[in-house]
């Protein structure tokens, strides 16, 4: 009996995060760890629960909200001793947050941290700011982009790497009004 189904790839390439129930739900750091688990193949709750180190239930209620913020879906579902068996696999291979907001980015970042934390490997973490043209930040964005997504290889038996891509405009000091 397989362990797993075949590879499906999610239906979407990007998907864009930006209604209020996909912003609560990426608001548990359980749920960005599901969402990350579930980048590279479907899983069904006990195996997420066993890689995760969560109870089974916890995970369960967690899938269903990402489920219902339109974030995950059943992939396949099997017979297994009287029982069905659902794998879970997100909705697209990228999400985006088109215009983020202070609670999801703060989740993100949080569940970010999470990940850096219990990283078996070294970790390069760098926050640098820079002076850029509006085009010049445009063109940086597209290269970032281009250079994350060109990266990944496509073999099973290489460690996941997470790679989370920031470029935003710093807010000028109070009392000042910005040129760009």
């Amino acid at each position: 009996m397989r362990d797993q189904p075949p590879y499906l790839p999610p239906p979407e390439d990007v998907q864009e995060i930006g209604a209020p129930e996909q912003f609560a739900a990426l608001a548990h750091p359980l749920r960005q760890r599901l969402l990350f688990a579930l980048g590279h193949r479907p899983a069904t709750t006990s195996r997420l629960a066993a890689q995760l180190d969560a109870k089974k239930g916890n995970v369960a209620h967690h899938l269903k909200v990402l489920r219902e913020a339109g974030l995950v879906h059943i992939a396949e579902t099997r017979q297994v001793r009287g029982g069905t068996e659902q794998y879970y696999q997100r909705t697209a291979r990228h999400m985006v947050v088109a215009e983020p907001r202070a609670a999801g980015t703060a989740a993100m970042l949080a569940a970010v941290a999470q990940e850096l934390d219990r990283s078996p490997a070294e970790t390069h973490l760098t926050l640098r700011h820079l002076r850029l043209s509006p085009a010049k930040a445009r063109e940086l964005g597209e290269a970032l982009a281009e250079l994350v997504d060109g990266a990944e290889e496509d073999t099973e038996d290489q460690p996941v790497h997470g790679v989370l891509v920031a470029l935003y405009q710093q807010a000028p000091p109070a009392g000042t009004t910005s040129s760009a």
